[in-house]
């Protein structure tokens, strides 16, 4: 993953810095911010794609994350919360008859877990303190929160206690996420302590469900940590254009669009 090179021009790191700050920027609004063109904007944020520093969608730009930028919890639930609302529902719908579950750190985890069935009993293992904090008062779940480091940014816990208890449980489905997935390189993360994390959740869990907006297709960060195939289902939104959807479906990747 590259970063800001030194022919990048003072514009276009002036909207990188806008973009990572805010979570996404619209072209209109940033060239009011910016006292520019709209065009000057969108010739800026064309530069920094071709950098993999932003990625262009619907008329928005939205940060790259890479080994030295992860974009915060917070900014996290103002991108695509409309689609992100299916994506979870689809992926709670599919629990079908496990009983012990992993849910993931994230915005996109945090919808899945509220959206869990609450006709049956279900034993929760996650290493996110919002699912933990929100899903504890639910009667019909047992819910277990990993031990370890817990990220700022994200709240979700990461390190050597984390894998360790993870490596102990034999759980029937995990839900996981992931800051790009791609046919070449599988699913990756900037942070290799979260990777460690993810792959030992995969690596103890019976079936795994991946549950992403659009843009994290065909993005690719920093650390790999699962690959296509070891996922039954990659649940996104209809918003994944048709091309790319093809390309992960002709690479034996199951996908369902909502």
């Amino acid at each position: 993953m590259s970063e800001v090179s030194e022919r990048t021009s003072s514009r276009a790191k002036e909207l990188l810095a806008l973009v990572r700050g805010q979570g996404r920027i619209e072209v209109s609004e940033s060239a009011r911010q910016l006292g520019v063109s709209q065009e000057t904007v969108r010739r800026e944020l064309r530069k920094l794609e071709a950098q993999g520093l932003i990625r262009r969608s619907y008329g928005l730009a939205f940060p790259v994350e890479s080994s030295t930028f992860e974009t915060a919890l917070a900014e996290r639930t103002q991108n695509f919360p409309e689609e992100k609302a299916r994506i979870a529902a689809e992926a709670a719908r599919r629990v079908g008859e496990a009983r012990t579950i992993f849910i993931d750190e994230g915005f996109q985890s945090l919808l899945v877990a509220r959206a869990l069935p609450d006709d049956h009993d279900l034993t929760v293992v996650t290493t996110s303190l919002p699912i933990a904090s929100d899903l504890s008062a639910r009667d019909n779940l047992q819910v277990i929160i990993v031990g370890g480091r817990v990220r700022g940014n994200t709240l979700g816990v990461v390190d050597g206690w984390a894998t360790d208890m993870l490596r102990n449980f034999r759980m029937d489905l995990a839900f996981i996420g992931a800051n790009g997935v791609t046919v070449a390189d599988g699913l990756t993360t900037p942070d290799p302590a979260v990777a460690h994390v993810k792959a030992a959740a995969i690596a103890c869990s019976h079936r795994k469900i991946f549950m992403g907006a659009h843009h994290k297709f065909g993005v690719t960060s920093f650390v790999r940590f699962a690959e296509l195939r070891e996922f039954e289902v990659f649940v996104t939104g209809v918003e994944l254009p048709a091309a790319r959807a093809r390309m992960f479906t002709e690479a034996g990747a199951h996908l369902v669009q909502v």
